[in-house]
């Protein structure tokens, strides 16, 4: 178990590293020198309170907002500084669910995960298809391609979010609240969809979650933040054999 967020050493870098990081809005601190990595293959559930930073960290990851001072290296590049081609062709190697799936009310399941493959793949069109048609029946929605988002579930959009996540075959995957809002049966869909993702395909992958015990079932190692900082990461067992006060209420609460 590693306390107070120190990376462990590594003679090979990464895929993903973030060290030092401080992010503020005006006089709001949201993350206070924040460090957290994972290796290739690793899944690691970033946890804590609402309001702790762990959506921003996720964005910050993507290059969708800007650390105000610290070190983020996608297979060891540094964003900072990367001009918006460059930032662009690093966010290839990477996918993201977003918390509400975010698909495109106006195109079909289908048009939704061929987009990607549209705006950043030189396959030709009948191959995008395919791709598409190939992502969707393995997350078990081969059969509503032609349906709009709002004529299906929220966990049924939380597949196809997680399709399109897959288009582009990154290697690394964010997921923000992938069983937010879902009932435990639906979430527990999910979190064995995620899990045959990964062995197949084996990603290093970062999931934020207040869903306890889907942090349990998917990650090889937890991060629990606290007032925008790692105060302690390990396996589930470790958190549950620490003797640090917020770390026991928190999966407590959890359990």
């Amino acid at each position: 178990m590693i306390e107070n967020g120190t990376p462990k050493s590594s003679k090979e870098a990464p895929p993903l590293r973030v060290e030092a990081v401080r992010k503020s809005f005006g006089a709001q601190k949201v993350l206070n020198g924040i460090s957290l990595e994972a290796a290739k293959g690793e899944t690691v559930a970033v946890l804590g309170k609402s309001g702790t930073g762990k959506s921003v960290l996720l964005k910050l990851m993507i290059g969708l907002q800007q650390p105000d001072s610290g070190s983020i290296r996608v297979h060891g590049e540094e964003l900072r500084g990367l001009r918006r081609e460059e930032l662009n062709e690093v966010r290839r190697k990477m996918g993201f669910l977003f918390q509400n799936a975010a698909l495109y009310d106006s195109l079909t399941v289908e048009e939704n995960v061929v987009f990607p493959l549209e705006r950043n793949s030189g396959l030709p069109k009948g191959n995008k298809k395919k791709r598409a048609r190939e992502l969707l029946a393995a997350v078990g929605m081969d059969e509503s391609l032609n349906k709009l988002p709002g004529e299906i579930s929220g966990g049924m959009q939380k597949r196809v979010g997680l399709a399109r996540a897959l288009a582009l075959e990154p290697d690394i995957l964010l997921c923000d609240e992938p069983t937010a809002g879902l009932d435990p049966i639906t979430a527990a869909e999910i979190d064995a969809l995620i899990l045959k993702m990964q062995k197949e395909r084996r990603m290093t992958s970062i999931v934020v979650t207040h869903d306890l015990p889907s942090a349990r079932t998917i990650s090889d190692r937890l991060a629990l933040m606290r007032d925008g900082q790692i105060v302690v990461e390990g396996t589930f067992e470790e958190l549950e054999g620490s003797k640090d006060k917020f770390v026991r209420e928190f999966l407590n609460r959890g359990s």
